[in-house]
């Protein structure tokens, strides 16, 4: 669990060099707000940076500026060629948003297939948590190993 924050962390302060609307104290702020209005009142969260963590994840994304992409993970909700193969996958999608608002979802036709997968899950363990969630109304759903963009982490 602490690996994956300072992943999150570096991967958030790495793509900050060209994405200059976010700063690391605009990220605190957003890591001190409540997920939901009905946990406001009933805990707080402190974010503590140690030592010279920032400025060593600064350096490290400046050794490799060319690296906008990580190896993670997504659940595969929906894949299918057939002839209404596309208006399937959207109406997958918007099934998925519409069940769970919180969390991306992405539809990619990759000839000759339509795909719908969701997360964005940097460890295998992850996705196979998320696909617990989403077994109930995607009973075919599957952990798929995916080249993740360093933007989905950002938003």
């Amino acid at each position: 669990m602490i690996r994956g924050f300072f992943v999150i962390v570096s991967l958030l302060l790495g793509g900050m060099a060209s994405c200059r609307a976010q700063s690391l104290e605009a990220f605190k702020q957003r890591l001190q707000q409540p997920v939901s209005p009905a946990a406001a009142g009933s805990a707080q969260i402190a974010v503590t940076e140690y030592g010279d963590a920032a400025q060593a994840v600064v350096e490290a994304s400046r050794s490799v500026p060319h690296r906008r992409t990580i190896k993670g993970y997504r659940v595969c909700i929906f894949a299918d060629n057939g002839q209404d193969a596309r208006a399937r996958a959207d109406a997958a999608l918007a099934l998925f948003r519409e069940s769970y608002p919180g969390i991306r979802g992405y539809k990619v036709y990759d000839a000759p297939y339509f795909r719908v997968t969701v997360g964005d899950c940097l460890t295998a363990e992850e996705a196979i948590i998320l696909k617990g969630r989403v077994a109930a109304i995607f009973p075919k759903a599957f952990p798929k190993s995916e080249m993740l963009s360093l933007y989905d982490f950002l938003n």
